[in-house]
């Protein structure tokens, strides 16, 4: 009978395990099938049912153009007014009147009718780019009475030629901006843009802009000499990283993982952003961009970056958005299981989270200076952050280690001394989101060009990226930035007329264009 026993206690003890195994399998079975089909979007639904829609779908169907954002009073409630939003006033407008003909113009009684007004509507038009070839003319001029005899100095004198980006190059500043922006700004792949070159009458094969791009990249590096120096000037220096492909690298299969890091810098309100290519994702990489720099710096949880922690005068903070996004996971693998308690947990943990945000909502509306800020963080952020501490300290017990909601928890923990920095500096933010958005038109364009060919190419793609999110950063718009850099960069000789040249410095005037970036 003892034996029976212990069998039993030992199956049932199988059978538990069993269970654990497959809930936490369909657990991960459920949050694989949330971000294939579901909402990408980390925001949740608002109102009484947390459900998670299957497909994002959206609220409401506008008609003909976008909301206008007007709300028209009606009695007992408010409805958002729809309509076209009018044309900008910075376009130009080609007038084209449209008269009656000249009997209708005549009443019946006979007198002739007087114009009493005029009804004005307005399509947009689009003309296709145009494409034209710059002749440089070089005006030669020759002595003719010493032909032959150079004690005077040279008979023959011609023009100097134009400083080009690429010398002896096709290809004007105006068509590399417009290519380069088309790839690097708005993920166009060059054998994309090939073929619109073509539709336009021009034969532009894909390779050439592949050695324009790195030829560019090259011409550049004075640039981002200028831009690292401004981004470790301080105070806050965020990174991010992502993965990209190379095919052809000594050394490493084509399958193989790269790293496209982002470093984030500078002066809050001038910005200065470098992407930097390299084989790997060891810390040693982001230990020697560093270097002697002193202050804070804002990094996810990967361990590759706990050298900070180390690192004399480096103040290392955490990324709040990544602590929730452990949570909304684990809401989205629930599914429709809405009644379960670790789903609970990570709805409070959530709404908790939702308090610290809205501390630093109440300081943007309020423009707040700086010190102001951290008054108020320690007002209203730091209670709620001890007190989530301590309750997340208390299920860290309950919770079974390998599930999502375990995993979310420990990741929490493990990160809080990191999370409670920028309650101390109001220039802080407590989310890496800046360096996260900056990385963002990277994966896009990953998307579409899939892979760099060369070790080359990706850095001349990581130079070009840190000048155009630059120039996004300090709302310049790229293709005129560009251009202009393009046509003064071969004439740059110090580091005075470099930094001149960069996003944060540029005479704003040389770059503007008509209307909004």
């Amino acid at each position: 009978m003892t034996e029976l026993v212990r069998q039993i206690d030992v199956l049932r003890g199988r059978v538990e395990q069993v269970e654990k195994e497959n809930e936490f399998l369909r657990e991960q079975l459920r949050l694989l099938t949330a971000q294939l089909y579901g909402r990408k979007s980390e925001r949740l639904p608002q109102g009484e049912s947390p459900q998670l829609l299957l497909f994002d779908e959206p609220a409401v169907e506008e008609v003909e153009g976008e909301a206008t954002g007007a709300a028209v009073e009606v009695a007992g409630h408010r409805r958002a007014k729809t309509g076209r939003k009018p044309l900008p006033e910075y376009l130009p407008r080609v007038e084209i009147v449209h008269d009656v003909p000249e009997e209708q113009k005549r009443c019946g009684c006979g007198a002739e009718k007087s114009r009493i007004g005029e009804e004005v509507s307005e399509q947009l038009d689009v003309i296709p780019a145009q494409v034209q070839v710059l002749r440089h003319i070089r005006q030669k001029y020759a002595c003719r009475q010493c032909e032959g005899v150079e004690d005077n100095g040279p008979a023959v004198v011609i023009a100097p030629p134009p400083a080009q980006l690429i010398p002896k190059s096709m290809a004007s500043a105006g068509l590399l901006a417009y290519i380069l922006v088309g790839k690097f700004a708005d993920a166009l792949p060059f054998y994309r843009q090939e073929r619109m070159f073509k539709r336009l009458g021009v034969e532009i094969n894909r390779t050439s802009m592949c050695n324009w791009s790195v030829q560019a990249g090259l011409a550049c590096q004075p640039l981002l000499d200028q831009l690292g120096r401004e981004i470790r000037s301080g105070p806050l220096i965020n990174i991010d990283e992502t993965t990209v492909q190379v095919l052809d690298e000594p050394g490493r299969r084509p399958t193989s993982k790269s790293y496209m890091w982002v470093f984030r810098g500078g002066d809050p309100e001038r910005p200065a952003l470098e992407f930097c290519y390299h084989p790997g994702r060891e810390g040693q990489f982001a230990a020697d961009y560093l270097a002697d720099y002193q202050g804070y710096v804002q990094t996810d949880g990967y361990s590759g970056y706990d050298f900070l922690n180390l690192r004399e005068g480096v103040v290392h903070l955490g990324c709040l958005a990544h602590v929730r996004r452990k949570f909304v996971e684990v809401m989205k693998a629930a599914g429709n299981l809405r009644s379960k308690k670790k789903t609970g947990v990570a709805e409070e943990a959530v709404e908790r989270i939702k308090a610290l945000y809205a501390v630093e909502h109440e300081a943007r509306e309020a423009k707040l200076e700086p010190d102001a800020v951290a008054r108020l963080r320690q007002e209203k952020s730091a209670p709620v952050l001890e007190s989530m501490h301590a309750w997340l300290k208390g299920l860290s017990g309950e919770v079974p280690p390998k599930s999502l909601l375990g995993k979310a928890i420990a990741y929490a923990l493990g990160q809080w001394p990191r999370l409670s920095h920028y309650l101390d500096d109001g220039r802080l933010r407590p989310d890496n989101n800046l360096a996260e958005n900056a990385i963002r038109p990277f994966v896009v364009g990953r998307k579409n060009w899939l892979f760099a060919g060369n070790a080359e190419g990706a850095r001349a793609s990581a130079s070009l990226y840190s000048l155009i999110e630059t120039a996004k950063a300090n709302k310049l718009e790229p293709y005129w930035y560009l251009r202009h850099v393009f046509e003064r960069l071969p004439l740059a000789k110090t580091d005075e007329d470099y930094r001149a040249l960069l996003p944060q410095h540029i005479d704003r005037s040389l770059v503007a264009v008509p209307g909004p970036v």
